[in-house]
């Protein structure tokens, strides 16, 4: 048995900045596992630039975000253990891992950060009639094959879906030489970022097609083609509206799901509109000692507002790990609950812990989901930062925050869409002391949708 004070599930920018924030922190005993055979995490595909804006204040391509991390992992002497797949979390904190030079592990933690990130919807999610040929792949894949692997993987394309990904790949595709004959997207309006909308597609004259899905696919043994319908209000296709597209490959940009069987397992909640851990303002899940941040609790846009919310995750843990030791905890023992793994396991009962602390935040009209979902009660000296999305595309909006019946903060925007996250903070003198709210209520008014 491995004893070690923080474990950090995952190498990616979620893990990097929440493992050296811990380590700033105080903590010694840190350990990274990454399934992966290097550290960066889906960075080291991405070699556009755009990120980094925010956080570092320059612009850099992904693998030389990731590399600014790694490098102070390195620095800072953090063990890690690629190629490392974790089997099972319990709700103890026990880990079980192997890899081909430890074999089977079982590693012990006073705390755990899951930073698992997240992975691509596939064909089989979305139920898409017709046969089985090579050339189908997801966004995210195609991505690994052009920029790591040096594979092309088609030259004819239609793209499934306006993601970020599948937006990134569409201009990626046509810098190697590829046609990308269309980008399809079921919704009225794009999944992506806007200035990924502008210097992705129209920049390169690849059309856009919003209430559009692919109805058919043909092809023996590689893609031939595919039909193409507009749908209506329903989402449902409009048969006279299909159009046979020749191509011989499809990429599917339709969505990203949280990685969170571990996060099942350890019996953390899910919230059901994120599909990931309900967390509290210190990124802790209901269940206490593990700790969640980055795309395993909720899809971000950028990769800075991903550090950000793991710097948080890393210093909260090291905080609760030294409050561990200071009260003689046995570590790994769950101080709230007893009884059996199975009684533990209960969502019911987790939950139970994150509102008997923390008052719950409410994603009310206009709003599709807040993170955090609960916040702490008492003085909040550092203000508090609410993420969130909307549920459709809204012009000159006001976005209110509602203590109970009682207005607390607003601010006006001249555009909001699902595809861009929202943030805003709330600081210290609007929250006062928040003992006598229930909850905190997020809302769009004055919308013209």
């Amino acid at each position: 048995m491995l004893n070690v004070d923080l474990a950090v599930i995952g190498g990616g920018p979620a893990g990097l900045a929440a493992a050296l924030e811990a380590r700033k922190n105080g903590i010694e005993k840190v350990l990274i596992l990454e399934r992966d055979k290097e550290l960066g995490g889906i960075l080291q595909q991405c070699i556009h630039n755009g990120f980094g804006l925010h956080y570092f204040g320059e612009e850099l391509t992904g693998p030389e975000y990731a590399e600014r991390f790694v490098e102070q992992v390195e620095e800072q002497g953090i063990p890690y253990k690629c190629d490392t797949m974790v089997l099972h979390l319990s709700r103890d904190r026990t880990i079980t891992a192997i890899n081909r030079t430890d074999g089977l592990m079982k590693i012990k933690a006073k705390a755990v950060v899951l930073a698992m990130g997240c992975r691509e919807r596939t064909r089989g999610a979305l139920n898409i009639p017709g046969s089985r040929p090579a050339g189908i792949y997801t966004a995210g894949t195609a991505q690994r094959f052009v920029n790591m692997d040096g594979y092309l993987p088609g030259r004819k394309v239609v793209i499934l879906g306006s993601g970020d990904i599948g937006l990134i790949m569409a201009r990626r595709l046509t810098l190697e030489g590829a046609e990308v004959r269309m980008v399809c997207e079921l919704l009225p309006y794009s999944g992506g970022l806007n200035r990924n909308i502008v210097q992705c597609l129209e920049d390169y004259q690849i059309p856009l097609k919003l209430s559009h899905t692919v109805t058919n696919i043909f092809g023996k043994e590689r893609l031939e083609g595919v039909t193409v319908a507009q749908v209506d209000s329903s989402r449902q296709p409009i048969r006279e509206t299909e159009e046979y597209v020749p191509c011989d490959t499809l990429l599917l940009s339709v969505g990203l799901i949280p990685e969170n069987e571990l996060s099942r397992e350890a019996g953390v909640p899910l919230d059901r509109l994120t599909s990931g851990p309900i967390v509290k303002e210190t990124m802790e899940t209901c269940v206490e000692g593990i700790f969640a941040c980055g795309n395993v609790v909720h899809v971000h846009d950028l990769v800075d507002f991903v550090t950000r919310e793991s710097i948080t995750a890393g210093r909260c843990a090291a905080e609760y790990i030294r409050k561990q030791k200071d009260a003689g905890s046995v570590p790994g023992e769950d101080r709230k609950t007893g009884g059996s793994a199975q009684d533990q396991n209960k969502d019911v009962a987790a939950e139970a812990g994150c509102q008997s602390d923390g008052i719950q935040t409410v994603a009310s009209d206009g709003i599709k989901y807040v993170v955090p979902q609960y916040a702490g009660r008492g003085e909040h000296p550092e203000g508090l930062k609410l993420f969130f999305r909307v549920d459709g595309i809204y012009r000159n909006v006001r976005i209110a925050v509602q203590c109970d019946d009682h207005e607390i903060y607003s601010v006006r925007k001249r555009k909001v869409a699902p595809g861009e996250m929202e943030t805003l903070t709330l600081k210290p003198e609007l929250l006062g002391d928040l003992n006598t709210c229930s909850e905190l209520r997020v809302e769009l008014v004055s919308q013209d949708k």
